[in-house]
């Protein structure tokens, strides 16, 4: 069975495109300001490490609701799937760096972790839950080596940070509306109070979507409420804070595999109209007997599944310049979640304890995230030099259940899109507690006008405890095994994580930098992911020999800006070490159990390159092409040294070795639009590389225009037609949805979504 264990781009540009997706270096900054150019791609000037920042003219650029990771996917090294046209679908939703996956990755909200943002996320929630895309006022990308001071332990291979506006400084009030394909809607208004005499200032903000899946039958759908406040203390430190809520309610499309999506067609899915197949199915399996056509496992279609989150996560940041030349600044913020994944399993009949009751039943992943945590930094300057320190607590409760619950013959007493209560059965119950501490410190050295270094480390130390509280066996088809997990301890801390790097101006228009960066990534506290996932003597043997995952990234630059031409170049090495993996723990233990093992190492190394050339005041071409070569350093063999998987030299999974993009856009300040390209050579879901899927070609392309009148009811009124995947191309977007496997057809894939067509109005008051 292949379904989960935890259960865009209708990138439509919208109408407020103000000067969309123009591209600039922060050499560039202050002449393209003069002479009124946007600046929306930024390549870090003075940085030692590779890093681009997103504006908020790109992410408006968008479509009302797109995920902003989808906005930086024409950011070089970035790999972004989805199985939406949004980018928001979160069991689809895919991001690597470097090759890198989204786990591996660090990513903060305001200076807030967002944990890795992985489906069925332990430690945080996914940017797309935790702000509305029309709230972030821009997102800095490193490819490589993130900041010392951003608060993860996952970030082995780059970090993304978003940033959210702030309240503006004059009232107002700002809406959106949208209309268009799989029949949806975007709705999204922002009032903000303007600064009031005491130095108050606030905005809050609704915002409603709602989409028909592209295939089959369901819907997708969120709503989200945000608030922010920002109150001046005189003329050296000021008090932000935020909160934020979000309702998530989402059908789930039905995984494939390649057999699948060549018997059945791109546009299978799961069978959620036709209750009496699902029936009949599962009577079928269940009986023994032949299934109904054209099915030919019970696994390639079930009648329905879905994911529902429900977060509420805030802030409060202190930031207070003491003297010219020290600041202090610390942040306290909390998140609490709850979730359910559900799927309709024909595996365990309701039946099987109410006679006459449906032979399915809803299976759930349960969740609940309880966390709180405190960042404090300080920066002082000394002369040339620039030291800033800090440190990091958090303390993270995370509550995990699967339980089962009935259904009637009809199927009618529940519905996939609401919170399940009153269950059948809980075949476990855990608790889980994560406590984090990092410090770091570091020292920005500006030994000439043209050289900066930079050096620093930090230290981590990552607590991780589980236990069961809970396991109800009241059905036969619910065994439980004598060796179930139940309880454990198990930890990382390292003293000495380095950071260095270099930053040297050629001259007035060109520098280059290099840094190298140490990383480690902390065990995950979960039951179905991480080294609980396994049974107690699985737990027991590891518990006291596994190593956490481990990164050393090398990469160097070069950054240019010549009359209307800007860009970058980098390359990159990097060793991962420790790389994670289930495998047979090996014969010496009680029922042979599968549990996390070190099963070797990855090499990656690749270029990057990225520019905008600005050949006309109103237009502009932009660019960029990634080149990843990351291979398994190592076969993997089982506790008894038995040979797994043959991966040694093998492309690392998900890993397309060429990107490119390509976009030209025009803005006079009352038409405007856009046409880009993307393509991505392929990638492979086995790790011995038997199994892949073709790469692909997307186009989108935007049209809009901008009202100018002497009306205050229609002056700034914007209208954007959009087309996204405009050839109609049919591709795989998301590959691993229910993991990887060694070799051979897998039902792991997820095609991409269809041409689709948006409409945008927008308007500011």
């Amino acid at each position: 069975m292949l379904k989960r264990g935890m259960p865009a781009c209708g990138l439509f540009v919208s109408a407020a495109a103000i000067a969309i997706c123009a591209s600039s270096s922060a050499f560039a900054q202050g002449a393209a300001a003069e002479a009124g150019v946007e600046t929306v791609v930024v390549f870090g000037q003075g940085e030692a490490r590779q890093t681009q920042t997103i504006t908020q003219s790109d992410i408006t650029a968008a479509v009302p609701g797109t995920s902003p990771l989808e906005v930086i996917s024409k950011l070089p090294g970035v790999n972004f799937q989805s199985a939406d046209p949004y980018g928001i679908y979160e069991w689809s939703t895919r991001i690597s760096i470097r090759g890198f996956n989204q786990n591996q990755l660090g990513f903060t909200l305001d200076d807030v972790p967002l944990g890795d943002m992985s489906y069925g996320n332990y430690n945080g929630l996914h940017i797309s839950r935790a702000i509305s895309s029309e709230n972030i006022a821009r997102t800095d990308l490193a490819q490589g080596t993130g900041a010392l001071g951003t608060a993860s332990t996952s970030n082995l291979g780059g970090t993304l940070a978003f940033h959210s506006r702030d309240p503006g400084e004059e009232a107002g009030i700002y809406g959106s509306a949208a209309y268009g394909s799989f029949d949806t809607t975007h709705d999204f208004i922002r009032l903000d109070t303007g600064e009031a005499g005491t130095g108050t200032s606030a905005y809050v903000s609704y915002g409603f979507q709602q989409a028909d899946k592209w295939k089959g039958y369901g819907l997708q759908k969120q709503q989200q409420v945000n608030t922010k406040l920002v109150q001046k203390l005189g003329d050296n430190a000021r008090l932000t804070a935020f909160l934020n809520w979000s309702a998530r309610r989402e059908n789930d499309y039905q995984d494939m595999s390649l057999d699948m999506i060549n018997r059945l067609g791109y546009k299978w899915d799961n069978i959620s109209n036709n209750w009496p197949l699902a029936v009949q199915v599962a009577n079928a399996y269940l009986s023994g007997t032949t299934l109904p056509a054209p099915f030919k496992t019970v696994d390639d279609a079930y009648y329905n599944a879905s994911g529902l989150r429900n977060d509420a996560i805030g802030g409060v940041t202190g930031d207070w310049s003491v003297m010219d030349n020290l600041q202090l600044k610390a942040t306290f913020y909390g998140h609490n979640n709850t979730g359910q994944g559900l799927w309709y399993t024909p595996y365990v009949p309701t039946s099987a304890l109410i006679p006459g009751a449906a032979p399915i039943s809803i299976r759930t992943t349960e969740y609940g995230i309880n966390r709180y945590g405190a960042i404090g930094s300080a920066i002082l300057t000394l002369g040339d030099h620039t030291i800033e320190g800090g440190v990091w607590y958090e303390n993270n409760n995370f509550h995990q259940a699967r339980r089962y619950y009935g259904l009637n013959a009809d199927g009618k007493n529940r519905t996939s899109l609401q919170f399940q209560r009153d269950p059948l059965a809980t075949q476990w119950a855990f608790l889980f507690n994560t406590t984090t501490l990092v410090f770091h410190i570091e020292d920005d050295w500006q030994v000439s006008d043209a050289l900066k270094v930079t050096y620093g480390f930090k230290t981590q130390t990552v607590n991780n405890s589980g236990h069961l509280l809970a396991s109800q066996i009241t059905a036969p088809f619910l065994p439980l095994s004598a060796n179930q997990f139940t309880g454990g301890k198990i930890g990382t801390s390292t003293g000495f994580l380095p950071q260095v790097g270099a930053v040297y101006q050629l001259n007035d228009v060109s520098e280059v930098f290099a840094d190298y960066a140490r990383n480690q990534r902390a065990f995950v506290s979960a039951g179905t992911d991480g080294p609980f996932s396994t049974t107690q003597p699985g737990f027991n043997a590891i518990s006291g020999s596994l190593k956490p995952e481990t990164s050393d990234t090398v990469e160097g630059g070069y950054r240019f800006h010549f009359d209307g031409l800007t860009g970058d170049i980098a390359a990159y090495y990097v060793n991962f070490q420790n790389r994670l993996l289930a495998t047979t723990v090996g014969a010496g233990i009680v029922g042979n159990p599968s549990a996390l093992s070190n099963v070797g190492g990855v090499t990656s190394k690749g270029i990057e390159a990225a520019a905008t050339w600005r050949f006309f005041q109103d237009a502009w071409l932009y660019g960029s092409y990634s080149y990843n070569d990351s291979t398994y350093d190592d076969n993997v063999y089982d506790g008894t040294g038995a040979l797994v998987m043959a991966t040694k030299g093998k492309t690392t999974v998900d890993a397309p070795r060429n990107i490119l993009n390509a976009e030209i856009g025009y803005d006079d300040d009352t038409l405007f639009g856009r046409l880009g390209v993307q393509y991505m050579s392929k990638r492979y879901f086995t790790y011995e590389n038997d199994q892949s899927v073709p790469g692909h070609t997307l186009v989108s392309a935007s049209l809009g225009y901008r009202l100018h009148t002497d009306s205050d009811l229609t002056n700034g009124l914007e209208i954007q037609v959009n087309a996204e995947n405009l050839f109609n191309e049919r591709y795989v977007a998301t590959i691993g949805s229910t993991g990887f496997v060694a070799r051979g057809d897998a039902q792991t894939l997820l095609p991409g979504a269809p041409q689709s067509f948006y409409v945008t109005l927008r308007k500011s008051f």
